[in-house]
């Protein structure tokens, strides 16, 4: 599910930077008749092997939560809370290693990068089947987390050396459509594996599902990156992309603006086994819930894809945050007064996460308007600060859990109210523009 979001955001900051680094004419002109698709593959297993790819970042997160209670009794962890970095070392190493893959991909091209990664990504998994401890398996999830940064970063440059302007937008339309079938199967997937075997079959699953993946690719997918089109790879590019972002206000503030949004999903996803399981008592339906929410914010995110050339991003996203936050101080004072109906808690969560799909996409291409020659490089920067930022605070709110919704309530509420500072700052105080134009500073 978080995953979802972070590629529907990432595809955005792609369109434009791709366009910017690679100096392409205007987007409509790049509008590349279908019939002319360049590979043998075929345009239909073209987009059905990039979806499968990015569905892997979500196999690996997902699939983990109907396991987490085992895994920790398995290994002797003494804090339920402790069990959650299982997600969070993943989701560290993944946003780590953004900062290097788009690089490496645009000096040796895509092909050699996207499969190291996704041979980390399956020797990690394999290896963390044999693990005796609990901080040998976080370490695993690390270093897989950081092979998986390779499927997200590569995937969309991959699409994006292929296809321009309007076909790039229908293409990855149909990628996320695929691609939001992980969210919804992975968590069942996992339940039923669970229900013939111990949680180290999990990982066994999860590396079988990588390793024909990466086979089916490594037979199919050609390489896309011409040699003429290559880059050097230099730490001074990075270090001028953190500047950038750093000095610029719109791109910092939204950028700071998402990363703390995200830390809601990251939260919620760490706590949700506890929260549905250890507070509701769903057991075996835990799946389908969180399987449901995750369909909601699918059709959240479409239904803004189709809202936003019509009222604008600002509009949209702005009223959304103010939505999202307005709920959760709601949903806050209800757990402050004592246990909520799970029916209730439903309802109220449902209706944040439909806000939610109407805002990271937005602040993204937001945050990416004021940005110049070095906007590749600000790209990886940005989903860097927004991938870490969000796990830490991810992190910090599901450390809080004690046995009741109000510290995933509070931590919602605390990171939208923190997010419209961040917004209010950005826009000088003002929301709801239509337009603003781009600060350069």
């Amino acid at each position: 599910m978080c995953i979802a979001l972070l590629r529907h955001s990432f595809f955005v900051r792609c369109t434009i930077v791709r366009r910017i680094l690679l100096k392409a004419p205007p987007m409509d002109a790049q509008v590349k008749d279908q019939a002319a698709f360049p590979f043998a593959i075929g345009r239909k297993e073209f987009i059905a092997i990039i979806a499968l790819l990015m569905a892997l970042n979500a196999l690996a997160i997902d699939i983990m939560l109907p396991g987490m209670q085992e895994i920790g009794e398995s290994l002797g962890v003494a804090d339920p809370n402790d069990r959650q970095l299982v997600i969070s070392a993943y989701l560290i190493g993944f946003g780590i290693m953004q900062l290097a893959f788009g690089p490496i991909s645009d000096r040796f091209g895509r092909r050699g990068p996207l499969f190291a990664g996704l041979t980390v990504y399956v020797l990690a998994a394999l290896v963390a089947v044999f693990v005796p401890s609990f901080t040998q398996l976080l370490i695993l999830r690390l270093i897989q987390g950081a092979g998986a940064a390779a499927t997200r970063v590569i995937a969309v440059a991959v699409v994006r050396d292929v296809f321009g302007g309007r076909q790039m937008a229908e293409v990855m339309s149909l990628v996320f459509t695929v691609f939001m079938i992980m969210p919804v199967i992975a968590p069942n997937a996992g339940q039923i594996i669970l229900l013939y075997a111990d949680w180290h079959m999990i990982f066994i699953f999860m590396a079988a599902i990588a390793a024909a993946i990466t086979l089916w690719a490594y037979m199919r997918l050609p390489e896309t990156l011409a040699v003429e089109n290559r880059r050097p790879f230099t730490l001074t590019s990075v270090a001028q992309g953190f500047a950038l972002v750093m000095t610029n206000r719109l791109s910092l503030w939204y950028t700071l603006a998402t990363s703390v949004i995200f830390g809601a999903l990251f939260g919620f996803i760490n706590s949700a086994q506890q929260v549905y399981v250890g507070i509701y008592g769903l057991g075996v339906w835990f799946p389908v819930m969180f399987a449901a929410v995750a369909g909601l914010m699918s059709v959240a995110s479409f239904a803004n894809s189709k809202l936003v050339m019509r009222l604008g991003m600002r509009r949209l996203s702005h009223g959304a945050l103010i939505g999202f936050t307005a709920v959760s101080a709601l949903m806050t004072g209800l757990a402050a007064m004592g246990p909520v109906p799970f029916p209730l808690f439903l309802a109220m969560f449902a209706t944040v996460m439909v806000f939610f799909g109407a805002i990271g996409s937005n602040f993204n291409a937001i945050g990416m308007e004021p940005l110049g020659h070095l906007a590749g490089t600000a790209s990886s920067v940005q989903g860097f600060f927004q991938t870490v930022g969000g796990a830490l605070v991810g992190a910090g709110i599901g450390q809080m859990f004690d046995g009741t919704v109000l510290p995933l309530s509070l931590g919602f509420f605390s990171v939208g109210a923190l997010a419209l500072v961040c917004v209010l700052i950005a826009e000088k105080g003002k929301l709801f523009s239509v337009g603003a134009s781009a600060p350069k500073h």
